[in-house]
């Protein structure tokens, strides 16, 4: 079976405890390190900011600063 979204950077809409898949991909990128986390890896993401995160440290670091800095 041909996987058209193979390789593709996934846009999703990030709610709280899940996701919405706007456009197809496989993956999306880490808001914070620019790696890529395949979409059945996501586990951390930020409703407000509408980012993705790697993991629980990044995602409290990006917290931390996005705190500071008054966006949240």
């Amino acid at each position: 079976m041909l996987n058209l979204s193979a390789g593709r950077r996934a846009r999703l809409r990030y709610l709280p405890g899940s996701y919405e898949v706007l456009e197809q991909g496989d993956h999306v990128v880490c808001a914070v390190t620019g790696e890529p986390i395949p979409l059945a890896s996501l586990r951390y993401w930020s409703r407000e900011l509408q980012e993705a995160y790697r993991d629980a440290e990044v995602a409290n670091r990006r917290y931390r600063e996005a705190r500071a800095l008054g966006l949240l």
